[in-house]
């Protein structure tokens, strides 16, 4: 529900776009410092299922709080503190997720595309239950308050994961010491940057071309479709490609999908450009996700994945973001043009990274 209405919620709250950019890059920089901070105490209290029992509940109270709030200053606290919480849970679920992958051979894709099938079901449901009434804000952030007390109730049931933490600390200094690791966070940054636009403005843009709510939901949800396919033949693909070329794949889906999407008003051609999600979110991700993990010792795993969430998600997203809001009040769909320029990027890193031992 976030992704897709999420900007029309704060729309609805009389904000413009450069506020909007400002508010959701506030959340996303707040993760530079918070995330990596709390995988390192994951690791080194080693209750990561406790850590973030609290942190789904600190994003609940947070969004019930959004209720009441009025004014740009009480809106961006409360979302901030919300995207904080709920912004660690990622990396310390995929952190549990992975070591499941090393010790009982999962296949990290085929539990990855449950998420993308909870995703359709919210984006697809939610733009029709905002269509049959008649678009209003507040059942946006009701929906979201809803989907983060499930969130609550999934996160009590995670296994939890135990180590010592002198084995951790040295884990991780030797991660942080590797420049390959370092250019394959910015590679990974690069490409998941190059969503912001979207993620930020593509359902006001969308909006601004005439398409209905219920049509935008089933657009966002068609882009997941191909992302659950990518992610559900991932192994095989990632097996005869490799992670590096999966993030190069990335890079390519997103030249040709963001050079294309700002210039294209005809419906069924913003459907052909949305199956090309597979390649920049699905690709991109899932060829980041085993390279963590054929890459980074076990013991270091919660801290590694919070400082690679931080840095590609927080700050390369944060920074993206408030420019995303300033060059689309600028220049509308034309500032998807920008985001080409960062896959390109994540390409040339995916390249770079393969060439290096």
């Amino acid at each position: 529900m976030q992704l897709p209405f999420w900007p029309a919620w704060l729309s609805g709250r009389d904000l413009g776009a450069e506020q909007i950019g400002m508010l959701l890059a506030v959340g996303m920089w707040a993760k530079v410092v918070a995330t990596p901070a709390l995988g390192a105490l994951a690791d080194r209290i080693g209750e990561r299922r406790r850590l973030m029992v609290a942190l789904a509940g600190v994003a609940c109270l947070a969004y019930a709080g959004l209720w009441p709030a009025a004014g740009f200053a009480a809106l961006l606290c409360l979302c901030t503190l919300a995207a904080t919480a709920q912004s660690a849970l990622m990396p310390l679920g995929d952190s549990i997720t992975l070591a499941a992958v090393r010790t009982a051979r999962l296949d990290y894709g085929r539990v990855r595309v449950w998420g993308s099938v909870t995703f359709i079901l919210a984006s697809a449901g939610g733009g029709a239950a905002l269509a049959a009434a008649g678009g209003a804000p507040d059942r946006i952030l009701l929906f979201v308050f809803l989907g983060s007390g499930v969130l609550l109730a999934a996160c009590s049931a995670m296994p939890n994961l135990t180590g010592t933490g002198k084995t951790r600390r040295g884990s991780l200094r030797i991660v942080l010491r590797d420049g390959r690791f370092w250019l394959f966070v910015a590679t990974a940054a690069a490409l998941q940057a190059s969503h912001q636009v979207y993620y930020g403005f593509g359902t006001l843009y969308w909006r601004g071309l005439g398409f209905s709510d219920m049509m935008i939901g089933a657009l966002w949800a068609e882009g997941v479709v191909a992302e659950i396919a990518l992610f559900w033949l991932g192994g095989r693909l990632v097996s005869r490609l490799g992670p590096l070329r999966m993030m190069a794949l990335g890079g390519i889906a997103g030249i040709v999908r963001w050079s294309l999407t700002g210039s294209t008003e005809w419906l069924p051609a913003v459907a052909l450009l949305q199956l090309l999600h597979a390649g920049t979110f699905g690709a991109s991700h899932l060829g980041a996700m085993l390279f963590m993990a054929r890459t980074v010792p076990p013991t270091a795993a919660a801290s590694a994945q919070s400082l690679y969430a931080a840095m590609s998600s927080g700050l390369g997203g944060g920074l993206v973001m408030l420019a995303a809001g300033a060059l689309y009040a600028a220049l509308g769909g034309g500032a998807y043009l920008f985001m080409a320029l960062l896959s390109a990027a994540g390409l040339a890193g995916a390249l770079l990274l393969a060439r290096r031992p």
